[in-house]
């Protein structure tokens, strides 16, 4: 299994930064009259996307706090700084491909991530080319260079595997520059890197809009149905804090219920305030574009299937040795739970 020295780099963090004072607290605040209590509760997303819009509604509908959550939301800008922020206490709960619980765990952390609610079950992210391409195929990208994710992510894990489906070496038969920090990507490709380069929204719309680039194909279509992203804290923290847990996914719930009752004109505005630079209309778009591509789960929960199929997928890529039982890393009881309620 190749080494990963940014697992090392956050186990090494959480044992020197350690837990803040923080989290955890509990605050009164007004409503109506009545006093309530909200549990204060820190969450660390590995970016801020319209990929992950059902989180964002049940934030703006005010979900969370009705359910008893006084929510701070942090974008820690990669998978390895979300999972540092949990591991370091930092954070009380991480948002991020749920690979990096498994990088975790086989990384020997003895108070290791787990897995408690999946929130999106496809790719969101889009192959996007230099020049409009009407009828795109796969072979096309041979000897070419693209800009690509970081190595073991979800995003590059996923992007290897689908080429694979096409009978395409992703280390001889195309260049995938790895190099380049999350988020980065397009710029380094407005500047002139790379032929095509994986985008996620709004980058890749963004892209298009500026006339440097054009999506000729979605990766959530053609990799099908995997466990993209999912929420996970440190094992410890659910067992202390089970009813904290409970009303976080519960108002998660709502969100996806709204999502799935609403179309992408409401959506957009449902979520509007969390991306104030972008056009309405743009971010309709990008909304219709992931509702059409079947991006997000109706309920929360993490399959085993979903977790054999990332593990096969990590494996097919060279970045995974050591498999983890499903048991180990995925706890279903919060999210069976929200549909109950």
């Amino acid at each position: 299994m190749k080494k990963r020295r940014w697992i090392c780099l956050a186990l090494t963090a959480a044992l020197t930064i350690g837990m803040l004072a923080g989290c955890g607290q509990k605050k009164d605040l007004s409503d109506g009259g009545e006093k309530k209590e909200l549990q204060k509760v820190t969450l660390n997303e590995v970016a801020h996307s319209i990929f992950y819009a059902p989180m964002y509604v049940a934030i703006e509908e005010g979900y969370f706090r009705e359910e008893g959550i006084d929510l701070t939301l942090v974008t820690g800008f990669g998978a390895d700084k979300t999972v540092t922020a949990v591991l370091a206490g930092e954070a009380d709960i991480g948002f991020m491909g749920s690979e990096s619980t498994i990088y975790t765990k086989n990384g020997g952390a003895e108070d290791y991530l787990i897995n408690f609610a999946q929130l999106t079950q496809r790719a969101g992210n889009f192959l996007v080319a230099r020049e409009p391409i009407e009828n795109f195929e796969w072979d096309m990208l041979k000897g070419k260079k693209v800009l690509g994710g970081r190595a073991g992510g979800m995003p590059e894990m996923v992007f290897e595997y689908i080429l694979k489906q096409y009978n395409i070496d992703p280390t001889e038969d195309l260049s995938i520059d790895q190099s380049i920090d999350f988020g980065s990507t397009a710029a380094a490709f407005s500047g002139g890197q790379g032929d095509f380069t994986v985008e996620f929204e709004p980058h890749a719309t963004a892209l298009e809009q500026k006339g440097d680039g054009y999506v000729v194909a979605s990766l959530g279509e053609e990799s099908g149905y995997v466990p993209y992203t999912a929420f996970s804290a440190k094992k410890s923290y659910l067992e202390a804090h089970p009813d904290t847990v409970q009303a976080f996914v519960n108002a998660l719930q709502r969100g996806m219920e709204k999502v799935s009752q609403s179309t992408p004109e409401e959506i957009a505005k449902m979520i509007a305030l969390q991306f104030p630079e972008t056009d309405e209309a743009v971010l309709t778009a990008i909304v219709r574009r992931y509702v059409e591509q079947d991006t997000w789960k109706t309920d929360l929960i993490f399959s085993e299937d979903a977790f054999v199929l990332l593990q096969d997928i990590l494996e097919e890529g060279g970045e995974l040795t050591n498999r983890v039982a499903y048991e180990e890393l995925v706890n279903t009881e919060f999210a069976k739970k929200a549909l109950e309620r």
